[in-house]
C-alpha cells in the first residue's frame, strides 16, 4: 500500500499541479514551488514504483520518510496551533500512516516476493 499510495500521489502532483503539486506548495509557502512540486512528485513516483516491486526497498523508503516529515511539519503545524491536537491528529492520519509505513520498510526491507529477496537469493 505504501508504494501504491506514493505512486498515485506522485502522478497526481503532475496531473493536478495547481491543487496538488506546485500550486499546493506555493499555497503552503514553500520556496520554488514549480521545481519542488515536480521534484517531490518525481521522487514519489520512482520510489513508489521501487517499493511496489520491492527493489532497493530500504533505500527508496528514505526520501519518502523525508517527504512525509516535511508534509507533516508544513501542513499540520498550523492546524495544531489553530485547532488543537485532536484536529491535527485527525487531519494527519494518512500522513502518519505513510510515515510509519515507510519507516517499517526502512527497518524491515522488501518482503518474501520482493525483487530484493530474489536478487539476494540469486547472489548466494
Amino acid at each position: 500500500m505504501v508504494g501504491a499510495v506514493f505512486l498515485s500521489e506522485g502522478i497526481q502532483k503532475f496531473l493536478f499541479a495547481d491543487t496538488l503539486g506546485a500550486g499546493r506548495f506555493e499555497k503552503i509557502g514553500l520556496p520554488s514551488p514549480e521545481f519542488l512540486g515536480s521534484f517531490v512528485g518525481g521522487f514519489e513516483i520512482v520510489c513508489g514504483l521501487l517499493i511496489l516491486v520491492g527493489l532497493f526497498t530500504r533505500l527508496a523508503s528514505i526520501p519518502l520518510i523525508i517527504i512525509m516529515l516535511v508534509a507533516i511539519v508544513t501542513t499540520k503545524s498550523e492546524v495544531l496551533a489553530e485547532k488543537g491536537f485532536w484536529e491535527m491528529m485527525h487531519g494527519s492520519r494518512t500522513d502518519w500512516s505513510m510515515l510509519l509505513g515507510s519507516i517499517f520498510l526502512l527497518i524491515k526491507g522488501g518482503g518474501f516476493w520482493s525483487a530484493d529477496k530474489i536478487l539476494k537469493k540469486n547472489g548466494e
